[in-house]
């Protein structure tokens, strides 16, 4: 799907640089090189059972791996609609997801401290290892601008390490956006999930076409046990969005 700019409140400059920026992704995502090569990744972790490489971390050093278009306004529809004032992003890339995110916070922000009569406070915490994309992404972010740069926290390294770094991080979080190689998924929300605050919602991109890999998180998530509520939206790929509410269980 193209991008709509009817679906976010942003000035005509970020519009047009997220437009860029999806097509860029675009077509890397629709090149013959790289379907071969989530190909090449899905046998060799059903065969080997490898589910990563520092050859595949050296193929997807300059890939993009944005999150389409429509997924996007999704989600920044769905974080405004829920006011959604701290935000988790497991898996940053080149950061153009993680403007859809500051944009949404930054927004509420306001609403929330002129509703209030009071300073209110928010961010987008970003994750990315690859210190090339981290830096191309505050690139972007920098040329964004107010509207988006002001309100990431941009933590680079390993995010099961600096995940679990206490300064900073909001005591209740809003949204969780689950945006990286599958087996990190699970270990990314269970670091997390003591922080999801009631009515808190986590997003995990590709669960149809990364089903296989996708095993023991969509088994967590979907065990009523755990706390979730969850379904899958019939975006390309699959999407499956589950709300938290532990207090909720049927009996």
């Amino acid at each position: 799907m193209s991008f709509n700019a009817s679906s976010i409140v942003a000035s005509t400059k970020l519009s047009a640089l997220l437009e860029k920026l999806h097509a860029l992704s675009s077509a890397q995502e629709n090149s013959y090189s790289q379907s071969f090569f989530y190909l090449t990744r899905l046998g060799r972790y059903l065969l080997f059972g490898e589910s990563w490489s520092a050859g595949a971390d050296d193929h997807m050093r300059d890939k993009f791996v944005a999150l389409e278009p429509d997924k996007c306004q999704f989600v920044y529809l769905l974080a405004r609609s829920m006011g959604a004032l701290n935000i988790v992003e497991a898996g940053t890339s080149f950061g153009v997801s993680t403007m859809y995110l500051a944009l949404a916070v930054g927004q509420n922000v306001a609403q929330a401290s002129a509703g209030g009569g009071v300073a209110t406070k928010g961010k987008v915490i970003a994750t990315e290892k690859e210190s090339t994309k981290a830096e191309r992404a505050k690139e972007y972010w920098k040329e964004a601008g107010e509207e988006v740069e002001p309100w990431i926290e941009l933590r680079e390294g390993d995010l099961l390490e600096t995940l679990k770094v206490e300064e900073g991080m909001p005591e209740k979080i809003d949204l969780l956006l689950l945006d990286i190689w599958t087996p990190m998924a699970l270990p990314t929300l269970k670091i997390i999930q003591p922080r999801l605050r009631r009515g808190a919602v986590v997003i995990a991109d590709n669960v149809v076409m990364s089903k296989i890999l996708y095993k023991e998180f969509l088994t967590y998530i979907r065990s009523p046990e755990n706390g979730f509520k969850t379904m899958t939206v019939p975006y390309s790929g699959g999407l499956e969005v589950s709300v938290y509410l532990p207090d909720d269980q049927s009996e």
